[in-house]
């Protein structure tokens, strides 16, 4: 399983009690939807490596896990390393909720310019998300934001938006 096929689940951020015990960070929306989660993907430097646990508890985007044959000592090693689950366990999304890595590629129909591009990536800042939009050599940044998108069509693979006064025009020269 490589990095491409999974999605990123939280971090590890430190060890818990005596018994081999890590906190796990759940960068999730809603987290106790990972209660029954028994296994993971730790990402090392040699690839993503399958570990099985059990989650103790939750609260809030935290959980207390005790993983298998597990020392203390290798359960200190782990801190700071990223979990992973496979793609295929993502819920499915629907209306004009969606997942970045699943828009990419995706063009995007802006009500007053038209077809403006394809979405190359999503570049996540901490004040909000941004669509990276090519249109031939021009770079488009477009506010990933709901009053923005009006229409996610995933079966012509096409974001419709409604971009904010002028901001199109900045990038376009029109």
């Amino acid at each position: 399983m490589t990095i491409d096929e999974c999605y990123r689940l939280g971090r590890i951020t430190k060890t818990f009690g005596y018994k081999g015990q890590l906190v796990l960070f759940l960068d999730v929306d809603c987290p106790d939807d990972y209660a029954g989660l028994d296994s993971a993907f730790v990402e090392t430097k040699n690839g993503l490596v399958p570990h099985f646990f059990k989650i103790d508890s939750i609260n809030g985007n935290k959980a207390v896990a005790t993983f298998e044959e597990l020392t203390p000592e290798q359960a200190n090693a782990l801190t700071g390393h990223d979990l992973y689950l496979p793609l295929d366990l993502l819920p499915k999304l629907t209306g004009n909720q969606f997942y970045f890595h699943e828009v990419t590629g995706f063009r995007v129909v802006d009500d007053e310019y038209g077809d403006i591009g394809t979405i190359r990536t999503i570049i996540e800042y901490p004040a909000q998300p941004l669509f990276q939009i090519m249109k031939n050599d021009t770079e488009i940044l477009i506010p990933v934001i709901d009053p923005v998108i009006k229409k996610v069509d995933r079966e012509t693979k096409t974001i419709f938006i409604s971009a904010p006064n002028g901001l199109i025009a900045l990038y376009l020269g029109k």
